[in-house]
């Protein structure tokens, strides 16, 4: 009988962002909710998980040394490992951590290993979040949390008028994290920045992929690079993402409810 070989599952947790949205005199994930930094609260429910063995932490190259001293020292959080410079968009910033996971972990190919890709200014994921999609990732080799959308969307041509309207039910607004086989991710993501330096020579296409399609999730990558179908595991709808001044005043409704 072959024998199963347990593997490494690394959290990604993405915190590069510079906040423009937010209208802020600091990156958003340093915002307080609750007497605590916004990054705080995803890097504590990854630190808590049984699901979760390490976590890369990828913040603005400026912001590396806060983030270790302010956040990663000051609350204790040992599973983060790794504290990483972004790059100029999220897409690079994800590419940056899957040329490290490749180099540490290129000897562990007889492993199931699986990578958990998170936004840092999600602060309401869940543990039963991360049960869901590692159950589905296990299975398929490719997840995303999301939700389906309450609402009727409207797709827009050039000049803004309504083109089209997909059936509702089809769908779905997505979260994360987004969840890979190890292998998987770290070679479409090769893929991926291959693409991008052949687009971007004497060109400002940097971040498009194929046919000239901006990526701006890790699942769009897999679908682009490989033909792994990704498959749609349920999130919930408070695992919202904190862009703008609005969404901080919600979370800080839902953070009574939460913590």
């Amino acid at each position: 009988m072959e024998r199963t070989v347990k593997g490494r599952n690394i959290a990604v947790v993405l915190a590069a962002g510079t906040g423009s949205r937010m209208k802020a005199d600091v990156p958003k994930q340093f915002l307080l909710l609750g007497g605590k930094p916004l990054i705080y609260y995803a890097l504590r429910t990854m630190e808590q998980s049984n699901l979760i063995d390490e976590c890369i932490l990828v913040t603005g190259e400026d912001d590396m040394e806060r983030m270790r001293r302010d956040v990663v020292e000051k609350y204790g959080f040992r599973k983060v490992t790794t504290i990483l410079p972004g790059g100029s968009e999220r897409c690079f910033s994800v590419a940056n951590a899957m040329r490290w996971i490749d180099a540490i972990l290129q000897d562990r190919s007889e492993r199931k290993d699986l990578v958990f890709i998170h936004d840092g200014v999600r602060p309401f994921v869940t543990e039963e979040i991360l049960e869901r999609t590692y159950l589905d990732a296990l299975e398929c080799g490719a997840c995303v949390a999301a939700v389906p959308s309450k609402d009727t969307v409207k797709l827009a041509d050039e000049e803004g008028f309504a083109k089209e309207t997909p059936e509702r039910k089809t769908v779905w607004c997505v979260q994360t994290p987004q969840v890979f086989d190890r292998s998987l991710i770290v070679k479409a993501y090769r893929s991926f920045e291959e693409a991008c330096k052949e687009r971007s020579e004497g060109s400002s296409d940097a971040g498009f992929g194929k046919e000239g399609r901006l990526v701006t999730d890790d699942a769009s990558v897999v679908e682009l690079f490989t033909d792994v179908k990704v498959k749609l595991t349920e999130g919930a709808y408070t695992n919202m993402k904190v862009t703008t001044p609005e969404d901080m005043a919600i979370a800080s409704i839902l953070f009574k409810d939460f913590f």
